[in-house]
Formats: C-alpha cells, sequence, structure tokens
C-alpha cells in the first residue's frame, strides 16, 4: 500500500464530521500528497509531508491515544493535518552544484514560495476550518504544535504554557510531532 493510500484509508476511516470530503477534496486539489515537509530538514523530499503526517498520526497513537479516553477522530484530524499550511508552500528552483567529478552541473531544491503568509499552526487551522469545524482542543493543538520553535512561544508569550495545561492534546501532538521529525525523519541535504 502506497502512503497515499495508506492516509486516504486513515482518513476516510477515522474522520467523519461535516465537510471532511470536501477538505479532502481540496487538498487532492493542492500538492499535499507530493509536496516536501521541509526545505532541508526533516523529510525533504517529494511526497516527505504526506511521509511526516503518517509518522506524526503513528507516533500519537502509538504512544499517546488512550482507546478509553481519548477521541479517535480528534487525534487523527490533528495528527494528518497539522501542517496542512504546507501545501501550496514550496517552490521548486535550480542552483549549481558540483558533482563527484567537480564538475558544475544545475541540481533542484526546494524553496519557500508563501503566498498567504499567515503563521504556521494558525494557517493550518485556517485552512481545515474553511472546510470542517474543529473543537477548541483540535484547534489549540494544530495552532502550537510547534511548541518552542513557534514565534509567538519564541516571544515569551505565556499562551503555549495555558494552552498546553488546558488541553494534554496540544502537548501530545508536539510530541509527537517532535518524535517525527528528530527521531524517525531523514535529516539533511
Amino acid at each position: 500500500m502506497t502512503a497515499k493510500e495508506q492516509f486516504l484509508q486513515i482518513y476516510n476511516k477515522n474522520i467523519h464530521r461535516a465537510g471532511a470530503e470536501k477538505l479532502l477534496a481540496w487538498m487532492e486539489s493542492t500538492d499535499f500528497f507530493t509536496a516536501p515537509a521541509s526545505t532541508r530538514f526533516h523529510a525533504a523530499y517529494e511526497g516527505g509531508l504526506l511521509d511526516h503526517s503518517l509518522n506524526v498520526y503513528n507516533v500519537l497513537i502509538s504512544k499517546h491515544y488512550d482507546p478509553e479516553k481519548d477521541d479517535l477522530e480528534s487525534f487523527t484530524l490533528v495528527s494528518l493535518l497539522h501542517d496542512l499550511c504546507k501545501a501550496g508552500f514550496y517552490a521548486i528552483e535550480m542552483r549549481n552544484r558540483k558533482n563527484e567529478r567537480g564538475e558544475w552541473e544545475r541540481v533542484p531544491f526546494y524553496t519557500i514560495d508563501d503566498r498567504f503568509p499567515y503563521g504556521h499552526g494558525e494557517k493550518s487551522v485556517f485552512l481545515i476550518e474553511r472546510f470542517l469545524r474543529l473543537k477548541n482542543e483540535e484547534a489549540v493543538a494544530i495552532r502550537w504544535h510547534m511548541g518552542g520553535f513557534d514565534d509567538a512561544a519564541k516571544a515569551g508569550s505565556f499562551a503555549i504554557a495555558h494552552a498546553y495545561e488546558k488541553y494534554p492534546l496540544a502537548v501530545k501532538l508536539h510530541l509527537a510531532d517532535l518524535e517525527a521529525t528528530y527521531l524517525r525523519e531523514n535529516r539533511g541535504e
């Protein structure tokens, strides 16, 4: 089964909220399933965003999901869609690089082409809510999934601390995103 088939199977099995089909149709019209997850850090290759989303889902479910207490639809939504803001976010450009023979050659590389600079987590929330309503804990989890790597957190805002105190799902998503990014995905150019 391909990564896209896995994603679609999980999405369709676990997400039944009004608007889910329209959101998925919109995602299909973007580069979500082929985009990288970053320009050069984690999953910086074609399809990396899809792989990263599945990795976050797998970590979140295997380590933090309790079927007795937790909502599977919420866990699925936040993990699979937390980086939706990266759809339509990257472009491919060319640059010169020396190959192993010491000769210059043109090679493609990913660059950022943010046509809607609305932030990271908040942009994902905005895009999702164009199609379906998120619960408060889902919106907060997606908004703060970057933890201390977020600009507002760096500026000394206490909002992240309050979000993590009030919504355990936000902490769990952040932990799953960290593990997927730094422990499970290839890094480097």
